[in-house]
């Protein structure tokens, strides 16, 4: 494979991505991986690296969305957005929900952060592993987490009866589930979810956090967000910037029964979505049907990429139903020299997870991404993983056989 000259950088400093480099310090310094805007910061290349680390929709919003943005952009930046309730009234039309049973803020780590303040009192249950905040926010908060492993011989599945008994035993007051879970993709079916929230009708709290829920297509109507609106002491939270590919607007809600929403909603700044926010959620509904196939057309990817991944030797591919799939490496190896390897070498940034309470180094997290991307990123693992011989790698087209959901 020919390289452009490589500049002459020390390895502790930083690392060669296709004729820049990049500082792979970035990459240790703390427990959340780097945003991309400071791995271009560090990067004295020209080209972006490809990014299957943050979970992103890689197909919304469309080029036309994009332009009809930047024709706005002045307007969008230069004056103030309108208050929350204004925003929230128009998201709630458009996917018909009650006002009164919605809060919107600035990204869903803002609404986790508000929960934990004003309806977390002691103790926090859930299970491992799964998206930090959940863990790391009642904890910085001096409340007691009760960590339940999920286990990698059970395919990090959740079994509810056994949660339910584990939360008993301990005597939380408080339970969240992930659905689909982070950063494993699995999927706890809805009428497993509602036995959950009928068993622990007597808790202070159970939080479904369905922030990756439009990606699910192993039922046609999996989130219980209605169920939300009329039980005394469930929340479930949704993502907008995860699945809009729009992780930089940092908008999200949750829905819960009107007392509870309004709790968090007064606690809430009153222009704390920005006017980005603002203008996407009046879009939404002129491009819905976008949306939806973006959607269909991200669930054919990782089919496609689940079936690739699997055929690499010795690589175990965890089936999900989120927008990213986790694997564990083959005996021996370690991710954080992979990541390295493949930022460096092949300009692909994944996410190793030895920082994720209940995995280890040995496990990437790998975003869903079109074809050409997940080639390069193959080719690059297979070089690492199998001494620089390059398997055959099979691209799957349109038409290959289709794949259980839940098994893909």
């Amino acid at each position: 494979m020919n390289r452009p000259p490589r500049r002459r950088v020390p390895r502790h400093i930083g690392h060669v991505v296709h004729g820049g480099v990049v500082e792979l310090s970035l990459l240790r310094a703390q427990a959340h991986s780097p945003s991309y805007f400071s791995l271009m910061r560090s990067s004295s290349g020209e080209r972006a690296p490809v990014d299957f680390c943050i979970p992103c929709n890689p197909y919304f919003p469309t080029p036309d969305i994009f332009e009809h943005l930047g024709r706005n952009l002045e307007t969008i930046l230069k004056f103030y957005p309108s208050d929350a309730g204004t925003i929230t009234q128009e998201l709630c039309s458009t996917l018909g929900l009650h006002p009164k049973t919605v809060a919107m803020g600035n990204g869903s780590t803002e609404l986790i952060t508000w929960i934990d303040h004003l309806l977390v009192r002691e103790s926090l249950a859930v299970p491992i592993p799964t998206f930090g905040r959940w863990t790391d926010q009642p904890l910085e908060t001096g409340k007691r987490v009760d960590m339940y492993p999920l286990l990698e011989s059970r395919n990090f599945a959740l079994d509810v009866q056994d949660y339910v008994s584990f939360i008993r035993m301990r005597g939380s007051r408080v339970a969240v589930i992930c659905n689909p879970n982070n950063p494993d993709g699995g999927y706890l079916p809805k009428h497993e979810v509602l036995r959950l929230l009928d068993e622990l009708i007597d808790l202070d709290l159970v939080i479904v956090d369905e922030s990756f829920g439009d990606f699910v297509d192993a039922e046609p109507y999996p989130g219980v967000a209605d169920e939300a609106a009329v039980r005394p002491n469930v929340i479930v939270l949704r993502s907008l910037g995860k699945n809009f590919g729009l992780h930089g607007i940092r908008f999200g809600y949750m829905v819960a029964n009107p007392a509870l929403a309004g709790r968090v909603r007064d606690a809430l700044p009153k222009w704390n979505l920005n006017s980005f926010a603002e203008v996407v959620v009046f879009m939404m509904r002129q491009f819905m049907g976008e949306y939806q196939e973006s959607l269909r057309r991200l669930a054919h990817d990782r089919r496609a990429m689940f079936q690739q991944l699997s055929t690499m030797p010795g690589l175990s591919v965890f089936a999900s139903q989120g927008n990213f799939l986790l694997v564990k490496l083959p005996p021996g190896h370690d991710g954080v020299p992979l990541r390295d390897h493949l930022l460096g070498e092949h300009g692909v940034y994944v996410r190793e997870c030895g920082n994720k309470l209940g995995t280890t180094s040995q496990f990437l997290r790998l975003v869903v991404r079109p074809q050409e991307d997940v080639r390069r990123l193959l080719i690059g693992m297979t070089q690492f993983l199998y001494s620089g011989s390059l398997h055959e790698i099979p691209v799957i087209g349109v038409h290959h056989r289709h794949v259980n959901p839940l098994s893909a």
